[in-house]
């Protein structure tokens, strides 16, 4: 390196959200265990906030909640998580609130807003800036990072839009978050049929960034999509304008103001993301992992050259969600069963998931109908199901939602609790799956990225149940409509309108206004973000892509970066020694910045390996920066 030897090593964070506030933590707790040989500065770049970043940022709708309970977030490590690096411990959201004493409503098993997220997000920064240790200084740039430039063998500058000259670093990590791509060709067709035709169309976007202004009182608008974007779409065009909520005779209803449009919604499943579950377990805790333990997998399928993820790994994935919820039905409602857990065990332990013992077996034991766990119907609850019209789609989805908002409010189905908990283990022990390489590309994209990754979040990363009931008050006011599953959008040039429809009836509805309520979609090679772009372009970075020599081919449109250390790599797959990169921007697919207490969070080991690795770097000094000749092999499957 060029610099004298007073001067302090420079590390430059791009991103000051959640995810660069995790890695700062990590870096300040291991420069004492692994120290360099001079002052140490770390610049954070963000044109938000540091703490809460982009998406937790203080300056948007209180309407907008957390979908996560306050008693499961957390910023800090504790005893429970197996990195290398010192544990420090701290409050939970719930137990921040607590104690700052303005929250009084935040409790442990409620859903705060994502404006009291960020106050805590805040608070966390300040915390861990102020217990910087002696020759560490932290800096904050509230700016964009407009380009990175420098070699593999000397120090790095990250370019800014406020200024002219940019911050020198002898490391960066790029903490960017979720990411926004440039426009499809579908969207800009769309786009210009609707501009054509004096239409509204409002493509993939955040929706606290999102204009809904435009969105007329009483006007039919499709939205594409039932997650967490239509929720707060929803959220902002009802209450939002004005809507309230009352209770009449203990039920929730809504009073409309007049300006809200008409919503009407659907997807594939048709039904909107499980409600969060509002209560605990009841029984003892089943033992996970039991059937589906990465580490006795690779042993029993180290001899395989192939698999295939729905006769070798599903089986099992469903056998051990399958344990989670009877173990849970046994153990804490034994009056919803015929025989003892035992007995039921040796015969749930010895058949395949599926088969026809397992099925006699269970319908011997489990009696009620509506106590027994069937997956493809939980996956798909209209798929077969077709109606005379959009009335009874209406009648039999509020049935839905209503049965879904009592099982995960009443105890007395604790078993789902139970599934949830296994399926949590079953995604964790899937990423440390090293014969998932295994599968064939075509299997990874619409197999595990594709069908599991969608199962999982509808399952276990719903809205808060309040939101659900809310949902139900919306339709029975008619201010939101219900399409069906498997829906359709059709641009009617003759009629200057959208057109929408589902398979779950015959029915179609005209629309003047179209909403992806999704988020959108990441893709480096369109990426609104010029840094990005810009190494994207120079072939200084380039996109995950996982293909088969049947001549498959996906790209997955996310930094392509090492799932060991996390370091940027090249188009030709070389590590940058000086650049890192980790979020959901990469292909390393774990991608909560926070967790929750004392669950050995991988978001928590993440940052302590990337933070590590860093500091190894520089404590290394120059011969550390050796660029590789070898292209670096990267795993294709998911990763910790």
């Amino acid at each position: 390196m060029n610099q004298e030897h007073t001067d302090p090593y420079v590390v430059v964070i791009v991103g000051a959200g959640p995810r660069g506030t995790g890695i700062l933590e990590r870096l300040l707790a291991n420069v004492g265990e692994i120290p360099v040989s001079r002052p140490l500065r770390i610049d954070l770049v963000d044109p938000f906030p540091p703490g809460g970043g982009r998406v937790w940022r203080q300056e948007q709708s209180s309407l907008m909640w957390m979908n996560a309970l306050a008693g499961n977030v957390t910023m800090f490590t504790d005893d429970t998580v197996r990195c290398a690096g010192p544990i420090r411990p701290g409050p939970s959201l719930s137990e921040w609130a607590a104690a700052d004493g303005t929250h009084w409503d935040v409790l442990g098993m409620s859903f705060a807003s994502r404006q009291v997220q960020s106050h805590y997000l805040s608070w966390v920064f300040d915390k861990i800036v102020a217990e910087c240790p002696d020759g560490l200084t932290v800096a904050v740039h509230e700016t964009t990072a407009t380009r990175l430039t420098g070699g593999p063998d000397s120090r790095q500058q990250v370019w800014l839009a406020d200024r002219a000259e940019p911050l020198d670093a002898d490391v960066v990590v790029l903490a960017l978050g979720h990411q926004e791509a440039g426009p499809s060709e579908e969207d800009l067709r769309v786009a210009g049929f609707a501009e054509r035709h004096g239409l509204r169309y409002l493509p993939s976007a955040y929706t606290a960034d999102a204009d809904l202004s435009g969105f007329l009182a009483g006007e039919n608008v499709v939205l594409r999509g039932f997650g967490a974007a239509f929720v707060d779409v929803m959220a902002l065009l009802t209450e939002g304008r004005g809507g309230e909520y009352r209770v009449e005779q203990g039920k929730l209803r809504y009073v409309p103001c007049g300006d809200e449009p008409v919503l009407y919604v659907g997807s594939r499943r048709g039904v909107p993301y499980r409600a969060k579950i509002a209560y605990r377990l009841v029984g003892r805790p089943a033992q996970l992992p039991w059937f589906f333990d990465a580490a006795a997998l690779d042993r029993v399928l180290a001899d395989r050259e192939h698999l295939d993820f729905r006769t070798d790994l599903w089986p099992l994935m469903a056998k051990e969600i399958g344990w989670g919820y009877y173990h849970e039905l046994f153990t804490a409602h034994p009056n919803r069963v015929t025989c003892d857990w035992d007995e039921f065990f040796a015969g749930f332990a010895a058949y395949d998931w599926d088969s026809a013992p397992l099925r006699e077996l269970v319908e011997a034991a489990v009696p009620e109908p509506a106590d027994r766990l069937d997956l493809a119907a939980v996956d798909r609850p209209l798929a077969g199901l077709r109606f005379a019209g959009f009335d009874e789609v209406q009648a039999h989805v509020r049935a839905e939602i209503k049965a879904d908002v009592r099982r995960r409010g009443e105890f007395t189905h604790s078993a789902d609790l139970g599934a949830t908990a296994a399926m949590l283990s079953v995604n964790r022990q899937l990423r440390q799956l090293r014969a998932i390489e295994k599968l064939s590309a075509r299997s990874m994209v619409q197999d595990v990225h594709g069908w599991w990754q969608g199962f999982f979040e509808y399952y276990t990363s719903g809205p808060p149940a309040q939101r659900s009931r809310q949902l139900l008050a919306l339709s029975e006011a008619g201010v939101v409509r219900f399409l069906g599953a498997d829906m359709w959008v059709d641009t009617d040039e003759e009629r200057g309108v959208f057109r929408a429809g589902s398979a779950s009836t015959p029915d179609s509805i005209e629309a003047t206004a179209l909403v992806e309520a999704r988020l959108p979609r990441a893709d480096l090679s369109t990426t609104t973000d010029p840094l990005l772009r810009g190494l994207y372009e120079s072939g200084e970075a380039t996109d995950d892509v996982l293909a088969d020599e049947d001549g498959f081919e996906h790209s997955s449109g996310l930094l392509l970066v090492s799932t060991e250390d996390f370091r940027v790599l090249d188009k030709a797959g070389r590590p940058h020694p000086r650049r890192y990169a980790i979020g959901p921007f990469t292909n390393v697919r774990h991608f909560a910045a926070f967790a929750t207490p004392r669950s050995n969070a991988v978001s928590f080991r993440q940052n302590d390996t990337l933070a590590r690795g860093v500091l190894a770097v520089l404590a290394d000094g120059d011969d550390r920066f050796e660029y590789p000749t070898e292209r670096h092999t990267v795993h294709k499957g998911l990763t910790l």
